[in-house]
């Protein structure tokens, strides 16, 4: 076939319109272009179908970020009291069923004090006279004068005291030359109170003395046996168990007190009664802080003391003097003790326990009841995201069971910081125990109101450190006032005057109250997260046994008041500089790990300040996903006073960067990349 052939052939294949007109030759290439735009139409529909797909999915996905956001993934208490109330009707009734614990606390610390008080005016008695009606004769007939002037209080003559009664002229026998020995048949006591105590009716007076120190000694013994055993027991069975117990062991103990006969039964009682000490107040203080939301737990914490426990102590000397008795005095804590006890049916189980040992429905129940009291509502999601906070914390609990106290001693600078942290403590405790004991014979004339002035003045001292303690810092703080207490008892060692004497000592009082409020709540915070519930508890349980040296520092004062304040007065400043080798905990992120416990503080110097200068800025910590002192974590009432154990550690979320790839920025622009890369092979395949 030729050209012509090949274009007439061609010719006679084009298509004719109605007139025989044929069409124009781009026909074919118009009907290509056709399905080559109808395969780009369906594409893009398709692209925009996905687009539209995508997008929906995006803003899912960005809402639910943001929900994420607003509902933090984890959940604790601290988050979730707010939701349930911080401080309402629920807690308000747990703030007041502390009344009838604060007593108790307060009585069981303080009573024996008055118990064993030693008489100060008493003389033998003598059988034979008693009948006599002037008391002047009978001791002038008796009892030989000393160098002062003053009647012996332990000698008589040896005398037929009924050939003297029956004499005609009984002041023939009346011969200072006359032999002396002790006592025979017991005291006649003079006090112009009129409060019967134990030392009166047991004898413990004329070298005897030292018994009522060793009751008091025996009285901290128990409280070391109790604070160890109910350390276990409250681990084991649960908080309420521990409270309920040991007031139910004071109750025993002081009813059981007040039918003892000899000093063996008078120890062993006050031995029961020490036990109990500590664990009947910490358990319920931890407890009523537990359901008290973070902004109101400062108050809590500091109000508890200064208005139920501390005008308690000012009442003990008051109560003792109006029962007249050792021994009914002793029987007057069956009552609040019994209030105590029928508090069992109102208090409720803590929960942060109940997380620790994997009851977790039972917590999410007990907390459903604070909500329902305080009238709040509790969304489910919320409650889910706290039942999958607790079930994390108790695994995470459960393998930090691994670390002991003796962990700490492991790492070079955590152990000089526990050691530090426990001299620092003993030496606090006795200081404070020593002057809270040493009002009682600085004026034994006015002793009920010494007495009650110097436990006055512990309700200013508990509102002062909620003031200076985050303004200043715990080193400093603690450096000064441990300082002062050791001034002044030194000052007051070396007066004359006795009012000098008696305002110098009242004042290092209310600086070692001061002191031991900051004391144990730095020692919390300076340990790291995993073994601070052990160590802080290790650290409480040796301050008890520094305890166990102040009352032979408060016999020191048979021998002389300067002795005894001298003595208080050097530990108070060994203690305040000791302070100095400690890390400053203000505006620091707290430790965590043992790690960290071993590298915290590294970089201060001895004049590192938290109010001024490098010490003023606030450090930061790279981001974690857990807390600073997990508000799930069953502690110790010291580190309730520490709001820094209680801040959550926000996770932020990352940030949304434009004008770069979105695979580079974030995982949500994953699908926008499937989306240009689908479009792309489109395009190319088309």
């Amino acid at each position: 076939m030729d050209g012509n052939e090949y274009k007439d052939a061609k010719d006679g294949n084009e298509e004719r319109d109605p007139k025989g007109t044929p069409k124009a030759t781009g026909k074919v290439d118009k009907g290509e272009q056709t399905q080559e735009h109808d395969r780009i139409s369906i594409r893009t529909s398709r692209f925009l179908e996905d687009s539209d797909i995508m997008i929906s999915q995006l803003s899912r996905k960005d809402s639910q970020k943001k929900a994420s956001i607003a509902e933090p993934l984890y959940f604790d208490f601290d988050d979730l009291l707010p939701q349930i109330g911080e401080f309402g009707l629920y807690q308000i009734i747990l703030f007041l069923l502390m009344i009838p614990f604060c007593f108790i606390a307060s009585y069981v610390y303080l009573g024996q004090i008055f118990m064993t008080l030693p008489p100060e005016n008493f003389y033998c008695f003598v059988q034979e006279l008693s009948l006599i009606d002037s008391e002047e004769q009978r001791k002038e007939l008796s009892i030989p004068k000393q160098d002062d002037g003053t009647y012996s209080h332990c000698h008589m003559y040896d005398l037929n005291y009924t050939a003297v009664y029956k004499a005609k002229n009984r002041s023939e026998y009346i011969n200072s030359s006359l032999s002396q020995i002790p006592c025979q048949q017991g005291y006649v006591f003079r006090d112009q109170l009129n409060f019967r105590t134990a030392s009166m009716e047991f004898g413990w007076i004329c070298g005897k003395e030292a018994y009522a120190t060793y009751a008091q000694m025996i009285f901290f013994l128990g409280s070391i046996v109790g604070c160890l055993g109910y350390g276990v027991l409250a681990d084991r069975c649960g908080r309420l168990t521990a409270l309920i117990s040991s007031c139910a062991l004071a109750l025993f103990g002081s009813l059981f007190t007040a039918f003892s006969h000899n000093f063996a039964a008078f120890a062993f009682t006050r031995f029961v009664v020490g036990a109990s000490y500590d664990t009947c107040f910490t358990m319920i203080y931890i407890l009523v802080l537990e359901y008290v939301g973070p902004s109101y737990r400062t108050f809590v914490a500091n109000m508890s003391l200064a208005l139920f426990y501390s005008p308690f102590t000012v009442l003990i000397p008051w109560l003792a003097l109006y029962s007249g008795n050792w021994r009914i005095f002793s029987s007057f804590s069956a009552l609040p003790i019994g209030i105590g006890l029928f508090g069992f049916c109102m208090l409720p189980e803590s929960a942060r326990w109940l997380v620790s040992v994997g009851k977790i429905d039972n917590a999410i129940l007990v907390l459903q009841g604070v909500a329902r009291r305080n009238r709040r509502t509790v969304s489910r999601s919320q409650w889910q995201t706290f039942r999958e906070s607790c079930e994390q914390f108790y695994r995470e609990e459960i393998e930090g069971r691994n670390f002991t106290v003796v962990s700490i001693f492991k790492r070079s600078r955590l152990a000089r910081y526990m050691v530090l942290m426990i001299f620092l403590w003993m030496t606090i405790s006795l200081v404070y125990d020593g002057h809270v004991r040493a009002a009682s014979v600085l004026d034994r004339e006015n002793i009920f109101v010494v007495f009650s002035i110097a436990c006055a003045m512990e309700i200013p001292g508990d509102l002062l450190v909620t003031v200076i303690l985050d303004r200043f810092g715990r080193r400093w703080c603690a450096f000064n006032f441990t300082t002062l207490s050791g001034i002044f008892s030194l000052l007051a060692a070396n007066f004359r005057d006795p009012v000098y004497v008696l305002a110098a000592a009242l004042t290092g009082r209310f600086f070692a109250n001061v002191s031991y409020n900051i004391g144990l709540q730095w020692a919390a915070e300076v340990l790291p997260t995993v073994v601070r519930a052990q160590g802080v508890s290790f650290i409480h349980t040796l301050g008890f046994v520094a305890m166990l040296l102040s009352p032979p520092i408060i016999y020191l004062s048979n021998v002389s008041i300067s002795l005894m304040l001298n003595t208080l007065g050097v530990l108070g400043i060994l203690g305040g500089m000791t302070t100095l080798f400690l890390p400053e905990t203000l505006h620091q992120d707290l430790p965590q790990t043992l790690s960290e416990g071993n590298e915290f503080g590294k970089s201060q110097r001895i004049w590192h300040f938290p109010c001024c200068g490098p010490g003023a800025r606030r450090s930061h910590r790279p981001r974690r996903v857990w807390h600073q002192g997990s508000s799930l974590r069953t502690i110790s009432k010291d580190e309730y006073r520490s709001g820094k154990l209680h801040r959550v550690v926000t996770v932020k979320s990352r940030r949304r960067t434009y004008g770069v790839l979105p695979s580079m920025v974030s995982d949500d622009s994953e699908v926008l990349e499937r989306m240009e890369k689908s479009y792309k092979f489109d395009r190319e395949e088309g």
